[in-house]
Formats: structure tokens, sequence, C-alpha cells
């Protein structure tokens, strides 16, 4: 299966399995390109896609980003990559096997190993995917001062200093649900 072929599958599965998602493709997540970021309540779950004509040349790489942005991820594949996919991602990571049903001839997704904990993300990362009136809105919402002047990383540092990561995922994707994308901030 190709690329194009896996996605709206994969955007089906996504809102039958999680029920409230917010997808993201295409996100830049430090120096890799993220195909698919699921924002659910109180978590991000990074999704690369390595469709049947893939390799896995970049992937080393991009596990490092994903690593540290999203809390789950999972390698989705075709069929093709099936028994050597968990070679090249490390044991938390999940994957998912894109296929086409026998009889139907349509797409269907199996969950060939479940994703886990991430151990390497940063609460901070995280943080960084706000834009600046989010981030506003969580130091108005814990009782923190402005810091009207200080850079987005500033801000994200006294975030993750002050709350526990659980309460500022959970607010976070809060934010991320109720953005408002006719204003670009």
């Amino acid at each position: 299966m190709l690329d194009a072929d896996i996605r709206e599958p994969l955007f089906l599965y996504l809102e039958t399995r999680y029920g409230k998602v917010r997808i993201f493709e295409e996100k830049n997540i430090g120096t890799s390109r993220a195909d698919v970021i699921a924002i659910t309540d109180g978590e991000l779950i990074g999704l690369e896609i390595k469709s049947d004509g893939d390799s896995y040349a970049r992937l080393k790489s991009q596990i490092r980003n994903y690593n540290k942005y999203c809390g789950k991820n999972y390698l989705v594949v075709g069929a093709s990559h099936r028994i050597h996919a968990g070679e090249h991602i490390p044991d938390f990571w999940g994957i998912l096997v894109v296929s086409r049903d026998p009889d139907t001839r349509l797409p269907r997704i199996e969950e060939s190993r479940a994703a886990q904990p991430n151990p390497k993300c940063d609460v901070k990362r995280q943080l960084s995917l706000l834009w600046r009136n989010e981030l506003a809105n969580l130091l108005r919402k814990n009782h923190l001062p402005k810091y009207n002047g200080k850079s987005k990383s500033f801000i994200c540092e006294k975030l993750a200093s002050k709350l526990c990561a659980e309460t500022l995922l959970r607010q976070l994707t809060d934010e991320i649900f109720e953005r408002d994308y006719t204003v670009y901030n």
C-alpha cells in the first residue's frame, strides 16, 4: 500500500479508537516532519508511516524527534514491512499494520504491537507546540505570572517547573482542542 492509501483508513481508525481526536499531518517536530500527530484527551500520539515502497533510511533520526514530543508512538506500516518493522523501532513503540482484507479488498488496520508510554518524552517540548496565546491561557488557569516579553521557551520552562506533567498534558490537549484556526498565532 502507498502512503495515500494508508492515511484515510488510519484517520478513521484513530477516530474510532479514541473518539475525540485532533489530527495534525506533516507537523515539524525538531529536525523531522511527523507524518501524523494525533491529539487525544491528555495524550500526544506520534504515527510514522512507512508504506510498502518506503525504506527505513531516515527512521533513526525521526524516532529521536518523535520521542521528544509524543507520549506514545506507532510505526504504521504496509503489509510488506510487517515481519521486520519491530527491528527498527524501540520496544516501547507500537506497530500498526495496514493491509487489504482478502475478501472485500478494503483497507484494514491491525495493532501488531501496542505502544507503551514513552520514557523519553519531554513535556517542555510538548508545550512548545502551543501558540503563545495558548501558553498565556495556561499561565492564567494556573494563577502564574504573565511573563510578558519572555520567550516561549522561558514560559514552557516555567510551566514545566511549576506543574506536574499529567496536569500540563491535560491542559495542553484541551487548548489544542479549543484552538481557533481563524486566528493564527
